[in-house]
């Protein structure tokens, strides 16, 4: 198969997969018990309440006029994966069944949020959006660097805002609650999802400690010259790094050699390169 379709087919898949998850959110989780959770989505629960518009044509309406900002300020292929997204959802929504799933209004908008920020999770690892309140979040990161979490935060904040309008303050507090879950899941996808270990080691075997990591672990490991303040002693210092799975294995390695090594230990969200984000092997 040729390398683009292939690419194009499986981003394909991904976007459509959000797309159902996010409808299914909206019709059996969210709009059944009246919580407007932000997003373009929560607007058209508002204004369906509101003004007895149908939900799918206030998605449709307000996702074609985003498109256009999508184009200025995100380029041709977030426009691209956008217009994939924005519309698919309002058709999706449409045949969608309006059905209560969760009769208990606390569980329904738990499960609907989580649910909800795992399919906006998919579409941004895809440089994809399923439109509306989806887009700022995308410019504030590119224009920012502000976590997408925080912008969709933000962005829905102000929609949920709308529901004082519309619904009672039960419903209010509900949408509240409901953007901090889909913020924390997704900031949860986004960052700490594959959390690792980097370990910083001094020890006098520390060439046996190398030689264990190398060929026990597989792993590399990098030499730091420090010198301590007191003795004014010239050690070297190891660092390496590991998926948290593997820690316990490189805690054994050291009490085998030196009981007494000195390690600090900390956990990190991000790493690339070889091993981690290539092919595996040592780095």
């Amino acid at each position: 198969m040729n390398p683009t379709l292939k690419f194009w087919l499986v981003k394909l898949a991904y976007i459509t997969l959000a797309i159902v998850i996010i409808s299914v959110c909206v019709n059996m989780f969210l709009a059944p018990h009246n919580i407007a959770a932000g997003g373009l989505t929560g607007l058209a629960i508002i204004f369906e309440e509101w003004m007895g518009l149908n939900r799918t044509w206030v998605v449709l309406i307000g996702n074609a006029s985003l498109l256009v900002v999508t184009l200025i300020f995100l380029g041709k292929e977030v426009f691209i994966n956008t217009a994939i997204g924005a519309s698919m959802l309002p058709a999706v929504i449409a045949i969608t069944p309006r059905y209560t799933l969760v009769s208990d209004t606390m569980l329904s908008m738990v499960v609907g949020s989580a649910l909800f920020g795992v399919a906006v999770s998919i579409l941004y690892a895809n440089k994809a959006s399923s439109g509306g309140t989806a887009i700022p979040p995308l410019i504030f990161k590119k224009y920012f660097n502000m976590n997408t979490s925080i912008g969709l935060f933000i962005s829905d904040g102000v929609v949920v805002l709308l529901c004082l309008l519309v619904f009672d303050r039960d419903a209010f507090f509900f949408a509240v609650a409901s953007i901090f879950i889909t913020s924390a899941v997704m900031s949860y996808i986004e960052t700490g999802a594959n959390k690792k270990k980097m370990v910083y080691i001094i020890s006098e075997a520390h060439e046996k400690i190398i030689h264990d990591i190398q060929t026990l672990m597989n792993r590399g490991v990098t030499l730091i010259p420090s010198i301590g303040a007191f003795m004014q002693q010239e050690k070297p210092m190891l660092m390496v790094t590991m998926d948290k799975k593997d820690y316990q294995q490189l805690l054994d390695i050291v009490n085998t050699h030196d009981a007494q090594a000195f390690m600090i230990t900390d956990t990190v969200t991000d790493v690339h390169g070889k091993g981690f984000t290539y092919e595996s092997g040592s780095v």
